[in-house]
């Protein structure tokens, strides 16, 4: 059998044992053929037609042409079918060893956490009418999620009995059942208590509960009821980008380490295990720095030396 024809009989093959063997659906086979195909033309267009020729520098020249002809993901997917099909063939005898195995694929940039700023934390935190007892709760609410960074699910599983008033600090029960000891700021801490004393009886009615967030039936407030309080706040308030509770999660941490906070203490009151997952708001705070350098720094405004 000619080289040529090896290879087009190797990439049938490889496809009837997606279909027959894996028992994958025909799109995804479909998905596999298609980006075949394209390996198939950029070896044509170079006269080469067989096995041996799969060198690792020839493959690191397709992937170096697909990353200017596609999105990064369409090149992942694009690379994870070729090397899925060089194994195929390894395994037939086609080939000596996978020439992908020594090619390192493009990996996906660390997605950024969307910022919101201090003056529109602000806002969010004045959205609530403070004259009835929901208002006052919500105010609270967002008072301590910015000013703690707990998640939301965090937020409204609080009981009472997690409060520490004489040290200032609530015990927050987080993922894997992991326990963290976080300061509440004095404002919260002044709120607190008022709705402890005023408004949380009001919402019992005469219940019995240990729920710290309450609705209007004396239950505790559900996360999707939150989420819809503060979707509305954040109209009221202006903030045209999508605001949800988890906005203020990232606020905190991206705040707390712009006003020059240890990045192992912040990891701490997040209830971070890794210490990479917090450094992603390090990287979201240089790029603020880099965007104020770039408009104040008189060389990036065309100044010149004298």
């Amino acid at each position: 059998m000619a080289a040529e024809q090896q290879l087009d009989a190797g990439r049938r093959a490889f496809l009837d044992y997606l279909a027959l063997e894996r028992g994958l659906s025909p799109r995804t086979v479909a998905a596999y053929q298609y980006d075949l195909e394209h390996f198939a033309r950029f070896l044509a267009g170079r006269g080469i037609d067989e096995p041996a020729a799969l060198t690792p520098g020839l493959l690191a020249e397709y992937q170096e042409e697909l990353q200017r002809q596609y999105a990064l993901g369409s090149v992942r997917r694009k690379m994870s079918a070729l090397k899925m099909f060089c194994r195929f063939l390894v395994g037939r005898g086609q080939l000596a060893g996978n020439p992908l195995a020594v090619l390192e694929t493009p990996r996906p940039g660390r997605r950024l956490p969307p910022v919101i700023s201090v003056a529109e934390v602000k806002a969010l935190l004045a959205a609530p009418d403070e004259q009835t007892v929901l208002g006052r709760r919500d105010r609270l609410m967002l008072e301590m999620l910015y000013g703690t960074g707990m998640r939301v699910s965090e937020l409204v599983s609080l009981r009472v009995s997690q409060l520490n008033f004489n040290l200032g600090v609530v015990n927050v029960i987080g993922k894997g059942d992991k326990e963290r000891v976080i300061p509440l700021p004095f404002g919260v801490l002044g709120r607190t208590m008022t709705y402890l004393q005023e408004d949380r009886p009001r919402l019992l009615r005469g219940r019995s509960s240990d729920g710290l967030f309450l609705n209007r039936s004396g239950r505790p407030l559900t996360r999707e009821g939150f989420w819809k309080n503060i979707t509305r706040y954040a109209r009221r308030a202006g903030i045209r980008r999508r605001v949800y509770p988890h906005l203020l999660r990232h606020a905190f941490a991206t705040h707390m380490l712009a006003g020059g906070a240890d990045l192992r203490v912040v990891q701490s009151l997040l209830g971070h295990a890794d210490l990479s997952t917090t450094q992603i708001y390090t990287h979201v705070d240089s790029k603020r720095l880099l965007e104020i350098f770039r408009r104040c720094h008189p060389r990036e405004q065309g100044g010149r030396e004298s």
